[in-house]
């Protein structure tokens, strides 16, 4: 009886590429799966309706992730999308066409101002406490004294116009790093942060200058539910503002160059 011949003339590297590339698609079609837990359905671009899934081999199944610290769980995706506020307007009927804002620029929620919905409650270290906080409430923290304290320094704006001054600074306890200056405003009881790479300390003038926004625009900043804390959420809203100011703080930032 003759042999069975039953890999024809293939040999082993060919089904070993084989092998590879059934390996590849699967791997493809699994992230793809897996990168569409949040976010979608996505929506049309001018009318806002929802776009279909994509069929199985584009839509994750559900999972449950539960949240440390006694923080529940969260199922994704849940089919659900959430409606994100923006003060904007098309400047074309088309889609892909440009958005500009509508209002108080600083407001409207796009562009550099924009932001993602994220918890509303504080990040946290490993054990469970507040991950950034104000120096008042980590006594175990410390400015280094060869570097300048900007407590008590006056804030001034991309006008040179005094906003307020810093009454305190914003540590990560995680990465031992300054997050946010806390800055009580002039003429108003009101303090907001700014965020630190946004504030540059100009120590022979013994001031703070933030050129993202005009003295008189602070006082629009978002305000903390907690003093002593800030939760994720507020994380995005605080530094979404200072940094529209880049681009929208006055009409000419917003005008090309050429």
């Amino acid at each position: 009886m003759p042999d069975q011949v039953y890999n024809g003339g293939l040999d082993v590297a060919e089904w070993v590429l084989y092998a590879f590339f059934l390996f590849f698609f699967g791997l493809v079609a699994y992230l793809r799966r897996e990168d569409r837990r949040e976010g979608y359905p996505l929506e049309d671009d001018v009318s806002g309706r929802h776009e279909p899934l994509g069929g199985l081999l584009f839509t994750a199944q559900p999972k449950v992730f539960r949240l440390p610290h006694d923080g529940g769980s969260v199922t994704k995706p849940d089919g659900v999308r959430e409606a994100v506020p923006a003060n904007a307007r098309r400047t074309a009927p088309w889609a892909g066409s440009p958005l500009e804002p509508v209002g108080d620029p600083l407001q409207a929620g796009i562009g550099p101002g924009a932001y993602a919905q994220r918890a509303k409650t504080p990040d946290v270290m490993m054990h469970g406490a507040p991950r950034v906080v104000p120096l008042r409430v980590a006594d175990d923290f410390y400015l280094d004294k060869r570097d300048p304290d900007p407590r008590g320094m006056p804030v001034v704006g991309a006008d040179n116009a005094v906003a307020g001054t810093v009454s305190d600074v914003w540590v990560d306890r995680s990465e031992y790093l300054i997050r946010y200056l806390e800055v009580a405003l002039e003429g108003s009881s009101k303090r907001m942060l700014v965020p630190m790479p946004m504030a540059v300390i100009q120590r022979s003038r013994k001031r703070v200058r933030v050129d993202a926004l005009l003295a008189a625009q602070f006082a629009g900043a978002p305000t903390l539910g907690n003093p002593d804390q800030i939760t994720r959420d507020e994380e995005e809203r605080v530094s979404a503002y200072v940094g529209s100011g880049a681009l929208y703080a006055t009409p000419a930032r917003a005008e090309p160059w050429l």
